[in-house]
């Protein structure tokens, strides 16, 4: 187990930049925290989705989703009116493509469903999207994978429940809903991609859910630095290296800089039309 956490705040940000300047092979796990700079609310903060509203979270049971015609109807609009599609990539998102373009990251597992790693600049071969992607819709009969913006054009025309195009079948967006078992590769990728770093960051994640939280425990056997930045305590707080919890957008820059030897600059351009809508 990794030494304990000499505590967060001004201490913390020092032992972080020190850990972090010291490591060669750098796997970043972000949550929602990185992207709530760019307007998208997270979950279980304080004044997070499911903290706000809890009877939200049944549009991410499976169960609920599959059973309930008014839980789809709901989920649909949602995804009609989801921040994401206005948002753009922010100061943490530009600072893991210096990371990266340094030649320090391993891989990027993202917890996040809005693609602003990719669009930030992000190599999208290092990004693993653990919990899916909110860009496709999937049938949950068929597998059928569909752009989200076709979908969202049926709803928008009146489909309030649109089903898959191919056979007839239930559609939701291509994530990870509680009850669903995750893509087998792209989690045995994040676990290699854990086991294989000196020093794993984990960025704006409560670190709860699992088994994207136990990251921490493969990086931390294999003998990795663990560093914490987050605003609210989470479970692996004990374990880590170094707890952070200055804000993400200044924070992770400054890091970043002490690595990468160049400040993080502006986040990368969107590509195209800037989303799915």
């Amino acid at each position: 187990m990794a030494a304990a956490s000499p505590g967060p705040g001004r201490d913390g940000a020092e032992r972080a930049g020190a850990l972090m300047a010291a490591a060669s092979r750098i796997t970043v796990l972000t949550g929602a925290g990185i992207s709530t700079d760019s307007g998208i609310p997270d979950f279980r903060g304080p004044s997070g989705v499911w903290t706000r509203d809890p009877s939200a979270a049944a549009m991410s049971t499976i169960g609920a989703y599959i059973s309930d015609p008014e839980v789809r109807r709901r989920a649909w609009r949602s995804r009609l009116d989801h921040p994401a599609w206005g948002a753009e990539p922010n100061a943490g998102h530009a600072a893991l493509v210096a990371l990266e373009r340094a030649g320090r990251l391993r891989g990027l597992v993202t917890q996040n469903i809005d693609g602003l790693h990719q669009r930030a600049g992000s190599d999208p071969a290092l990004v693993l999207e653990i919990h899916g992607t909110m860009l496709e819709a999937e049938c949950l009969s068929c597998g059928l994978r569909t752009p989200m913006r076709e979908v969202l054009a049926r709803v928008e025309a009146g489909e309030d429940d649109p089903a898959c195009a191919e056979c007839g079948g239930i559609q939701k967006s291509a994530t990870i809903s509680f009850g669903q078992a995750l893509r087998q590769d792209v989690l045995d990728a994040s676990v290699a991609a854990a086991r294989s770093c000196d020093l794993l960051l984990a960025v704006g994640t409560s670190l709860t859910v699992h088994p994207a939280a136990g990251l921490c425990d493969e990086a931390v056997a294999a003998g990795a630095r663990l560093v914490i930045m987050n605003a609210e305590p989470t479970p692996y707080d004990p374990m880590a290296d170094a707890v952070v919890r200055a804000p993400i957008g200044e924070a992770l820059p400054r890091l970043v800089a002490e690595v990468a030897g160049d400040p993080a600059g502006e986040p990368g351009r969107p590509t195209g039309d800037g989303g799915p809508r």
